[in-house]
């Protein structure tokens, strides 16, 4: 096995220079570090800790597992209208992660801060007997009083998501050969969507003030759709048939049936699903466009409880599961 270092040899060589540009970070030499929010503006926080064995696969690459920890937690942000200011970072390593492992992972979030321009504020080193665990507290901004909650779907709103959905949950199914595999680049697209999902930043700012509830699809459609409508006394019915589906996808997973309700109940794409009333589809289309980002819409509010899954005749199909569950 390659060398590890020690722990302040470690803040020093691989995580101090992801905080290099990042005023109040002090190089990662002090136990805090400051942030001070513009006037006028609110901080959102987002906690997120990926598992090895849940979140990902220990053959996963070293830098795929460090930009998906970021931006599982900036997706949040994303759905929330939160600009990203700054993230902390919190690792347990256990004995089979190397020098070269950990150079690796931190060449992924190095590449994702200049992508994402978002920083490393600081965070926390350790060892466990464990698998290894990543937490990322992601820090952003956005006006007082602009922040898109779960609650606030109103009958009558439209229900719209970002993206293609259901590519991930192909991706890992394929990498741990739960169904079968497929070459070339629709492989490789599935297998990217499951290892590095793409945080609909740009369009969650759009989003200020247009949506009445929003949440980021991290469980699966159906499952957190459902979070929205518990909390927001509204019931969502969403066709099937309009869940947008990628090429891939569809060439993965074979019947259009099935794979749109895979898709509804698989988890970690990490687009953005959320409600806008009448009349805002048309703006809505116009920063996905400006954005470069796909939004779709895909079912509505109404009056009563609970989030169904409708067929092409509106009536409802039955789901042995609705997503991911921890516990």
């Amino acid at each position: 096995m390659a060398r590890r270092f020690g722990e302040f040899e470690l803040v020093a060589q691989i995580f101090a220079p992801l905080a290099r540009d990042a005023h109040g970070a002090f190089g990662l030499t002090d136990d805090v570090a400051l942030l001070v929010p513009k006037p006028g503006e609110e901080i959102v926080l987002k906690t997120d800790s990926l598992v090895e064995g849940v979140h990902f696969r220990r053959d996963d690459p070293p830098a795929t597992v460090g930009q998906k920890a970021l931006r599982r937690a900036l997706s949040d942000l994303a759905a929330k209208g939160a600009a990203p200011v700054a993230y902390l970072l919190a690792i347990a390593l256990p004995e089979w992660i190397d020098t070269g492992w950990l150079e690796e992972f931190a060449r992924g979030l190095s590449r994702d801060q200049t992508e994402l321009g978002v920083s490393l504020h600081g965070g926390e080193t350790n060892a466990t007997p464990g698998p290894l665990t990543i937490t990322v507290t992601a820090v952003g901004a956005l006006p007082a009083g602009m922040l898109i909650r779960r609650i606030g779907a109103e009958p009558g709103d439209t229900v719209f998501v970002t993206g293609t959905i259901g590519d991930a949950g192909a991706g890992l199914a394929m990498l741990a050969g739960r169904t079968a595999a497929i070459a070339g680049a629709e492989r490789d697209f599935l297998i990217s969507r499951y290892r590095r999902p793409s945080p609909r930043l740009a369009l969650g700012l759009a989003l200020r003030g247009i949506a009445h509830a929003s949440i980021d699809v991290s469980d699966g459609l159906v499952a957190d759709l459902g979070h929205v409508a518990d909390v927001s006394d509204v019931r969502i019915e969403i066709d099937s048939a309009a869940i947008p589906l990628s090429d891939a996808l569809r060439q993965c997973c074979g019947a259009e049936r099935e794979a749109r309700i895979l898709a509804a109940t698989a988890g970690d794409d990490y687009e953005i699903a959320f409600t806008a009333p009448p009349g805002a589809e048309s703006p809505i289309r116009a920063f996905g466009q400006k954005t470069g980002t796909g939004v779709t819409p895909i079912g509505r509010v109404v009056k009563g409880r609970g989030t169904v899954l409708l067929d092409e005749t509106g009536l409802e199909i039955p789901l042995e599961r609705r997503g991911y569950t921890h516990f």
